[in-house]
């Protein structure tokens, strides 16, 4: 049974930074794609970031130049730093391990595996 599990989430003034965590359970951690999506209230599903196997991460508009996405195969683990956070990052944050690459992982189809999420507050 394959476990993702998100962890690092919490209540953060605006300007703040938070660092969410996401270990898996999975025997080959190092060939699998791992993005992170976030869901807000009376919002659609929304992709975030992504660390292919091989290749470059790749990132939303949205959070650009703010949030960093990188992994620790040995540990199993994939990381999103967040600095600048705004109140409209406010959601519940997701991991996910999927194949894919580059831009293909901005999509939700990819990815076979989801963790149970992590909600992050941003106040103003």
């Amino acid at each position: 049974q394959v476990q993702l599990v998100e962890s690092g989430g919490g209540l953060v003034q605006a300007g703040g930074s938070l660092r969410l965590s996401c270990a898996a359970s999975l025997r080959t951690f190092g060939s699998y794609a791992m993005g992170w999506f976030r869901w807000a209230p009376g919002k659609e599903r929304e992709f975030v970031a992504a660390i292919p196997w091989r290749g470059t991460t790749h990132y939303a508009d949205s959070v650009k130049g703010r949030f960093t996405i990188s992994r620790d195969n040995g540990k199993n683990t994939v990381y999103l730093q967040m600095n600048s956070l705004k109140p409209e990052d406010t959601a519940v944050y997701y991991c996910a391990a999927g194949r894919c690459l580059s831009s293909q992982c901005s999509s939700t189809s990819p990815y076979d595996y989801w963790g149970q999420g992590t909600q992050v507050t941003v106040s103003s």
